[in-house]
């Protein structure tokens, strides 16, 4: 079963065309990733999926609904969540604070006390740091703060944009460990990220964009073994 679907989707900004007739699916209780170099429009889809830019042609369908024309509000209060790019954390805020506002929505207030165990269980870094000020913790642990702000909202669908941007390979590689142990629990997760080879070893399916078109999709493993994108986004 497709939790999400993006049908002939095109969009851009100020009429100049970013996408053209893209396709996605996430099958439930999936990681899919989307890999592409920069400026090929993942920000664009994300932004266009989650109802913060209008489509121009194309439609998502959201649990088996229709949500093209719903505001971003409506799609978060329905179980959709971006986890964005470059954490948007609120810095003066502690890190209990910026996790109390992930949890926004009634059936998310309802549950509070259960989701932050789960968080500081997958995290136990921020609960060393509840009361710390968002601001002056580390870049890693600003991103762990991101994700458990979005897994607060009780997330139908967690997409993540650009998840181990500008972290060491250390803590990029736990928070894809984290990854692993939320595709465990059977969370339907988009992942966009340029470390390509990370994202592949983790995802269950994988689409490549370039140049605003789905270039190559299947099986993450088989695209980790593609010759095309060994060759492009990893270099050997």
């Amino acid at each position: 079963m497709n939790l999400l679907e993006i049908n002939d989707l095109a969009s851009g900004y100020e009429g100049v065309q970013i996408l053209w007739g893209v396709n996605l699916r996430l099958e439930k209780g999936k990681l899919t990733t989307l890999v592409g170099s920069n400026g090929v429009g993942k920000t664009t889809l994300l932004s266009t999926a989650m109802g913060l830019l209008r489509p121009w042609q194309g439609n998502v369908t959201f649990a088996g609904q229709d949500v093209t024309h719903l505001s971003a509000h409506a799609r978060a209060q329905a179980g959709m969540v971006l986890v964005p790019e470059g954490r948007q954390l609120f810095t003066e805020m502690t890190v209990y604070e910026n996790l109390e506002m992930g949890a926004f929505s009634r059936r998310s207030q309802a549950t509070f006390k259960q989701n932050l165990e789960k968080v500081f269980d997958l995290f136990p870094r921020l609960k060393e740091r509840f009361r710390q000020k968002a601001g002056t913790l580390s870049g890693g642990e600003q991103q762990m703060v991101a994700v458990a702000r979005g897994l607060m909202a009780e997330p139908e669908v967690l997409i993540l944009d650009e998840l181990s941007l500008g972290l060491s390979p250390l803590l990029a590689l736990t928070l894809f460990e984290s990854l692993t142990r939320l595709k465990k629990t059977g969370l339907t997760m988009l992942l966009v990220e340029q470390n390509v080879s990370m994202a592949l070893a983790v995802s269950d399916y994988a689409y490549v964009l370039a140049e605003g078109r789905v270039h190559l999709e299947g099986p993450a493993r088989d695209l980790l073994k593609n010759d095309e994108v060994r060759r492009t986004y990893l270099g050997i």
